[in-house]
């Protein structure tokens, strides 16, 4: 259909047209957010999509939908610097709504939303590109769509506590991951708050979290040879580890509140998280370990070194 059918759509109350079928009109659209043009994918084909799935036209469907937006994730994966990653991206985000629509009416089975997590984890870890925003693209933002999409997933029924764990390690794996890109929108906080989500499902014990607090605050100290630094630091990914660190705690410290669109959030983020306390501890810790010769001790952390020096 042409752009300005579509937009009609848009403008008129994104009602389905009996015309055409829907499948037709389905891949057309999936195609559509994959566009490098951001006024196909952004204003039309991803709020359509979107208003349709919460509207129940894609009930009967959904399974297959979102076997259909999975492949997209892997659509040039490997890539860094190109058009590609557009459709990987929203695929990630459309996928986030998928899971969504079934966190809310719990129409898909088990096995096929295990598989998204798999595919999506798998994902995750591999993808090069972070760009956020691309001048004449737009949006790509491929670190906070996949943010989302774990924040999804760990709203999902199917999810137990390995499957939490599993979804708290990749989180660690894709922060601490070697990179050229600084996270300069937002991809940390929409990280902390896929942490938060998980967190408030209250199916991990304090003694699992803790270590991984551990691993990423290993992240932000400095090789050392003979007392001296191996190479210039702070590197990219220690930046975008402290960032996601301080945006946890915030999170913790203030607590997080759910979308006001999907149904469970009002029971899942009703009240904070049962280790809170526990955690802001042993996120503080991390924290105060970067910078030891600055912040006050507690009896939790050693005594301060002295100030480090740049030479």
């Amino acid at each position: 259909m042409s752009e300005s059918t579509w937009l009609s759509i848009r403008t008129t109350g994104m009602d389905v047209p009996t015309d055409r079928p829907l499948d037709e009109m389905t891949a057309e659209l999936v195609q559509m957010l994959g566009d490098p043009s951001p006024r196909l994918r952004e204003e039309l084909a991803y709020p359509i999509l979107t208003a349709w799935l919460q509207r129940g036209v894609y009930d009967d469907l959904l399974s297959g939908l979102g076997d259909g937006i999975v492949s997209g994730l892997g659509h040039g994966l490997g890539h860094d610097g190109d058009s590609s990653v557009i459709r990987r991206s929203y695929s990630a985000l459309m996928l986030a709504e998928i899971v969504g629509r079934d966190n809310d009416v719990g129409l898909v089975q088990s096995a096929s939303v295990l598989a998204w997590g798999d595919a999506a984890t798998s994902w995750y870890v591999r993808e090069f590109d972070h760009r956020g925003w691309i001048p004449e693209i737009g949006w790509a933002h491929a670190i906070a769509h996949g943010a989302d999409l774990l924040a999804a997933l760990a709203r999902s029924r199917h999810f137990g506590a390995l499957e939490l764990t599993v979804l708290l390690d990749v989180v660690a794996d894709r922060v601490l991951a070697p990179t050229a890109y600084a996270w300069r929108h937002g991809e940390d906080d929409r990280l902390a708050f896929a942490v938060m989500t998980l967190l408030h499902r209250n199916a991990l014990d304090t003694s699992l979290v803790e270590p991984w607090l551990a691993r990423l605050g290993a992240g932000l100290q400095p090789p050392r040879t003979r007392g001296h630094l191996d190479a210039e630091w702070p590197t990219t990914e220690a930046r975008n580890t402290s960032a996601f660190l301080r945006a946890l705690h915030l999170q913790l410290a203030l607590g997080v509140q759910g979308r006001p669109d999907l149904r469970g959030d009002v029971d899942l983020f009703a009240e904070q998280p049962a280790d809170r306390a526990d955690l802001l501890l042993a996120v503080l810790d991390q924290i105060r370990a970067e910078s030891p010769w600055l912040y006050r001790p507690t009896s939790r952390t050693p005594v301060p070194t002295t100030r480090p020096t740049t030479l």
